[in-house]
């Protein structure tokens, strides 16, 4: 059972906090401090984005994230140096790498894939790789004991969901609104009516993300999903802080969000 699998075994009924931060962020040395404070405020599993030059998905919050870190010399080594650093104090809370083909196809697909299974990456979301052009790679990375995570979106067809089933474990993301991150008009309706339907045909957790702001949001996207995911408000929270205060501000955040999922225990999605 990989370490995805487990965490969300171990939830039983509670819902999973998924939070993510840019490697790099706002402070390269304070990195694996924060995502530490965040595992131990409740975070059931943390993604750890790549930083890109040209992140499509990614609002104005985590686009300057991923500037600050590029200019601080962040890449795809500093990356799995910081997973590996985590695993050194943490060998429980799964990480999950999330970004774009391009860092990994220039690092190189077989070397990624080793050396993140060396690290101690437990899965693996490119958000431009749709299934049924990376079929390989998903083979690949369960065959390392790392899942392929994908996106859905509220215009993803029934065929589109059928081709994730087919090759994703772990969990799915479901992008919970049209646009980047960090966008707001969080319809918690939509979300409601989309989940059911995504499970119809993926036997796997469902993770919301996407206009997840704080507490009160978190709760109502948790009512109606196994997972939240909850990226932009931390980054921006931690673009603020000094190198003193990050790991503390982001660890209070996390524990905030996750005492709101705690009070939702017993509701099943």
């Amino acid at each position: 059972m990989s370490r995805i699998a487990a965490a969300f075994a171990a939830l039983k009924r509670r819902k999973a906090l998924i939070p993510y931060v840019t490697a790099g962020d706002p402070y390269p040395d304070a990195t694996v401090e924060l995502m530490l404070a965040m595992a131990e405020s409740g975070a059931d599993i943390i993604e750890l984005g790549v930083p890109f030059s040209d992140p499509m998905a990614d609002g104005p919050v985590i686009q300057r994230a991923a500037e600050r870190a590029l200019g601080k010399h962040i890449g795809m080594p500093q990356v799995l140096d910081f997973v590996r650093a985590f695993r050194a104090k943490n060998n429980t809370t799964p990480i999950v790498l999330m970004g774009y083909a391009n860092p990994i196809e220039r690092y190189g697909i077989d070397r990624f894939v080793s050396d993140a299974k060396k690290a101690g990456v437990d899965g693996v979301l490119v958000v431009d790789y749709p299934p049924e052009e990376c079929e390989t790679f998903a083979v690949t990375l369960r065959s390392q004991g790392m899942d392929p995570i994908f996106l859905l979106a509220p215009t993803s067809t029934e065929q589109r969901m059928k081709d994730v089933a087919r090759v994703a474990s772990g969990y799915v993301y479901y992008v919970s609104l049209k646009g980047v991150t960090g966008a707001g008009h969080l319809d918690t309706a939509a979300v409601a009516q989309m989940v059911p339907r995504i499970k119809s045909h993926v036997k796997l957790p469902v993770g919301v993300g996407f206009g997840i702001r704080d507490a009160q949001s978190a709760k109502a996207v948790a009512a109606v999903s196994d997972a939240v995911v909850i990226g932009s408000a931390i980054v921006q929270l931690l673009e603020t802080q000094s190198r003193d205060n990050v790991a503390s501000a982001g660890g209070r955040f996390i524990a905030d969000i996750r005492a709101a999922l705690d009070s939702l225990e017993g509701v099943q999605a």
